[in-house]
């Protein structure tokens, strides 16, 4: 008797998609697995197949050796003549095999090891290895379009008389970028420029501005009316990223950048940059630079 080389205990699933693949669309096939694994006798002759379904030997012969030949069923000699035997794990399944063939919807929601389904409110986590990333946080010192403000000492935040349009325009004017840039809720970022200069070299770069009219420690839930906004500005086609605001920064918005900025890294192959510009920073370039910031 064949053994078959399937391992169905560990696999049940995986074997039952198996199954109702090859049964698929051919009738002849699905009337001959039926065949087979209808009532109680383990071993089924071709003469007997070809009577209970009104098929030619010869198409049994045909439809039985596919069956076969795909382990669904083990083919045997019996009384000296060929003939079809039972497996148990598909006996037990035959209702459900029959059913996920029946039905491509059923056959593509089965879960299998190839073909993972996730249960409506779970979470699937994609682990990201920093070891192929590249990826570095820095701050205002390290940008040397801002040079002239690494000589500004300050510990007052951005005063408040500069909106979030003023500072992004004198940023724009600080990095000669000439673009217009219109707020609206379907931007990834509030300014996308390749004029930047990281340690006198030139990057992409794309910045998130927060302005007065967000109150308090800035995190991750005020930064777009879903929370979104930093997921969105690593959006942007860019290897250096920046969030202004006009106070404190938390720690989590960092954190946040941080495992994005993985993301970008491992899927661009390139090295990705990001930061902040807190209260502090950005009163520093605004003092260095104040007569662009009209």
């Amino acid at each position: 008797m064949p053994v078959p080389v399937v391992d169905l205990s560990s696999n049940a699933n995986e074997n039952m998609h198996h199954a109702a693949t090859v049964l698929g669309k051919s009738r002849d096939r699905r009337l001959v697995f039926d065949a087979i694994y209808t009532g109680k006798r383990r071993i089924k002759s071709v003469a007997q197949i070809s009577k209970s379904t009104g098929l030619t030997p010869k198409r049994v012969l045909e439809e039985g050796r596919r069956l076969a030949v795909d382990q669904i069923v083990n083919q045997v000699k019996h009384d000296g003549k060929v003939a079809y035997e039972k497996i148990d794990f598909f006996h037990h399944h035959k209702k459900r095999i029959r059913a996920l063939a029946e039905s491509k919807d059923k056959l593509a929601a089965l879960e299998t090891k190839r073909n993972p389904r996730s249960k409506p409110g779970s979470t699937i986590t994609v682990q990201l290895s920093r070891a192929t990333s590249k990826t570095e946080l820095i701050t205002v010192d390290d940008v040397s379009s801002f040079r002239a403000a690494w000589d500004i000492d300050t510990n007052a935040d951005l005063p408040a008389s500069v909106s979030e349009a003023r500072f992004k325009r004198g940023i724009q004017r600080v990095l000669g970028e000439p673009g217009e840039f219109n707020d609206w809720g379907g931007e990834p970022n509030d300014l996308f420029t390749t004029r930047v200069r990281l340690r006198a070299r030139r990057v992409s770069a794309a910045f998130a501005f927060k302005g007065h009219g967000t109150k308090g420690k800035l995190t991750p839930a005020k930064l777009g009316k879903n929370g979104d906004q930093i997921q969105r500005l690593f959006e942007a086609p860019a290897q250096v990223f920046f969030i202004q605001y006009h106070g404190q920064i938390a720690q989590s918005v960092l954190q946040q950048m941080a495992m994005l900025a993985v993301a970008k890294s491992v899927m661009s192959g390139l090295p990705i940059w990001y930061g902040i510009f807190d209260g502090q920073d950005s009163n520093r370039i605004y003092t260095a630079y104040r007569s662009l910031f009209t």
